[in-house]
C-alpha cells in the first residue's frame, strides 16, 4: 500500500429507513421519467449559477484514480454557437449523405433527425464536454485511467442535475468532433466527448413518441 494513502472517516453518508429509501427512490425515478431529449429551444437565458452548480455536481462523479479527466466548456456567445453549428452540420451532411449505413439511417428514422441542427445556435447554452487522455505538469505527461467510463458517468450526472434543476438537454455527437478543439481553443490532451445542448423548451416543442423498456427487460435478479 502506498505511503500516500491517508484515509479519513466517512462523515457524509446518511442512513435512511427502508420506507424512506423506497419513497425517495420511486420519487426520483418518477422525476427522471419526465426527462426528454429536446430539439426545440427557447432563447430565454439560463442563470449562470444553475449551470455552475450542475457542473459542480458532475465533478463529484467517481473516476479512475481520482484523476477527474474532464473539462466542461460553457458556450453562450452567439457567434461561437453559430460556428459550432456550421461545423457540426458540415460533418452531419457528410454522415447522412456518405457515411451512414442504411440500417443506421433506418434506426434513426422514427426520431426525425437529419443533418440540420438549428438547436446548436438557438439554445442559450452549449456545454462541450472534453475527456482528458492525460494531464500536463510542466513538461511531464501524466496518464489518466478509465477516461471514457469516468467522463461518461460525469456526463450522465450532469444531464440528471440539469433536468432536476428544471432545464432540458440534448446530447449531440457529430463525428468527428475535432472542430470543437479548434473553435474552443482546447489543448491536444483533450478530445471532445459530447456536446450538450441546454435550455428551456420552446412553447411549441415536439418530441418523438417513444417509450422506455420495462424493468424486466433491462434488469436480471440472480
Amino acid at each position: 500500500m502506498s505511503d500516500a494513502y491517508e484515509p479519513v472517516p466517512l462523515t457524509t453518508f446518511t442512513r435512511r429507513d427502508e420506507t424512506e429509501m423506497v419513497a425517495r427512490a420511486r420519487a426520483f425515478r418518477d422525476e427522471m421519467r419526465r426527462r426528454r431529449t429536446v430539439r426545440d429551444y427557447s432563447g430565454e437565458p439560463v442563470p449562470r449559477e444553475v449551470i455552475d452548480a450542475c457542473i459542480e455536481t458532475a465533478g463529484t462523479a467517481p473516476n479512475g484514480a481520482n484523476r477527474q479527466p474532464w473539462h466542461f466548456v460553457v458556450v453562450r456567445n452567439p457567434e461561437t454557437k453559430r460556428r459550432i453549428r456550421e461545423a457540426a452540420e458540415e460533418e452531419e451532411i457528410d454522415f447522412y449523405e456518405n457515411r451512414a449505413p442504411p440500417e443506421w439511417l433506418e434506426a434513426l428514422a422514427h426520431l426525425g433527425t437529419d443533418e440540420r441542427k438549428p438547436f446548436l445556435a438557438e439554445a442559450p447554452v452549449l456545454i462541450a464536454i472534453f475527456a482528458e487522455s492525460y494531464q500536463v505538469e510542466g513538461d511531464r505527461k501524466i496518464k489518466n485511467y478509465y477516461v471514457s467510463e469516468s467522463v461518461g458517468i460525469a456526463t450522465g450526472m450532469l444531464i440528471t442535475a440539469l433536468h432536476h434543476a428544471g432545464l432540458a438537454t440534448l446530447t449531440h455527437t457529430p463525428s468527428p468532433m475535432g472542430f470543437l478543439n479548434e473553435i474552443l481553443e482546447r489543448p491536444r490532451n483533450e478530445r471532445p466527448f459530447i456536446l450538450l445542448v441546454v435550455g428551456y423548451p420552446a412553447d411549441d416543442a415536439l418530441v418523438p413518441n417513444i417509450t422506455k423498456k420495462p424493468l424486466e427487460e433491462i434488469s436480471t435478479q440472480v
